[in-house]
């Protein structure tokens, strides 16, 4: 493993937001200093390191530790961020291609890892667990603190894989569904799988249908669903990939609202207009497109739930705008995006009916 440490010449205008921010929230902090950190998870030759370093590097106003030993700045504690392992790095997953497209060679898995850090001056041990916390997101992000003392003493900071290790094979007598209650069933669908010591994991958010209908097939195989078997049921099933309440039955609609009123509908629109359709592509590519004039078709794409705003949800906790841009943009070969439509909404906006979410008119809307 190699640490690639990539500091700017200049004034850092991120590290001037950064301690704009902290000092916001009340810590006093003196000066905040930076480091792109790449770790490079590959044996590779001196004079490679040394050309992909450089292609991570803007000569300009950036320098390197590659060949010479960087000096952070004056500061009192030294905060590392980075992803947690099986998140996502993107910056790493770009930094691979261009190190695979210069090299002329494939790498199995991850190979480079990025991270972030962050050299603070005023403040004291402490109020650096705190600011690490602040901002960091612990779901999907790690950090290590080191006094100047320890940075110092270890020649900076260690070099980190986040690899996922799995420490043990899934146990099917976690889940004991084919002997469960109703009542059990119930919890498990709503708080999630018990461990050992009687703590739950989170819902699986499964009703006692779903329940049964996982519990009837595992029976029929004669054995228990193991916990990683129930937590992939439970996420296929979910609302965000499945759909499931556009889906599912509702009163006299037993195809579902979808179905019935969405699919049904277009494709009865579209065979009325015959020749006059202007549907090129509905339900099959990421998004829908109609004709736009003889050289053009328009992409437009939706989300049942979409965030009601154009910002990127922290974390990438909730789709946002992110899946409708990027369906549009993956349309065929690919589409140009022009616009962003703020809005989109069932119902007559006039229509004062109360609306509750519990049943008997509990938790009125």
């Amino acid at each position: 493993m190699k640490r690639i440490e990539v500091v700017s010449g200049i004034t850092d205008t991120r590290a001037l937001t950064k301690r704009n921010y902290l000092k916001s929230l009340g810590f006093p902090v003196k000066e905040v200093s930076l480091a792109d950190v790449y770790t490079i998870d590959a044996e590779l030759p001196q004079e490679e390191l040394r050309g992909i370093a450089s292609m991570l590097t803007n000569p300009v106003f950036q320098r390197n530790n590659l060949d010479s030993k960087i000096t952070p700045p004056s500061f009192d504690y030294a905060v590392e961020t980075g992803f947690l392992p099986g998140v996502t790095d993107n910056i790493g997953s770009t930094a691979r291609e261009t190190v695979e497209d210069s090299l002329g060679r494939h790498f199995e898995g991850q190979t480079v890892h990025t991270s972030e850090l962050m050299f603070l001056s005023g403040v004291s041990g402490e109020q650096a667990i705190e600011i690490a916390a602040s901002l960091a997101n612990p779901i999907i992000q790690r950090t290590r603190i080191k006094s100047r003392q320890e940075f110092e003493k270890d020649n900076g900071m260690e070099a980190v894989v986040p690899r996922v290790r799995l420490q043990e094979q899934p146990k099917a007598d976690l889940v004991d569904l084919l002997n469960a209650s109703d009542e059990e069933l119930t919890a498990i669908g709503k708080q999630g799988i018990a461990n050992p010591d009687g703590f739950r994991r989170g819902p699986l958010a499964l009703d006692l249908t779903y329940m049964h209908a996982i519990k009837n097939y595992f029976a029929k195989l004669g054995r228990n669903p193991t916990d990683v078997e129930l937590e992939s049921l439970a996420q296929t099933w979910s609302e965000h990939c499945h759909h499931t309440i556009f889906a599912d039955a509702m009163d006299e609609i037993q195809d579902g609202l979808f179905r019935h009123f969405i699919k049904r509908a277009t494709n009865e629109i579209r065979r009325l207009r015959g020749r006059n359709d202007i549907c090129v592509s509905v339900f099959t590519d990421n998004s829908g497109a109609i004709v736009f004039d003889e050289e053009y078709l328009v992409t437009h794409k939706v989300e049942t739930h979409n965030s009601p705003s154009a910002l990127d949800p922290f974390g990438g906790a909730i789709t946002g705008i992110v899946g409708v841009n990027r369906d549009a943009i993956g349309f065929g070969l690919g589409a140009l995006p022009i616009i962003n439509v703020y809005g989109y909404c069932f119902g007559i906006p006039t229509d004062e009916t109360p609306l509750y979410k519990g049943k008997n008119k509990t938790q009125k809307i």
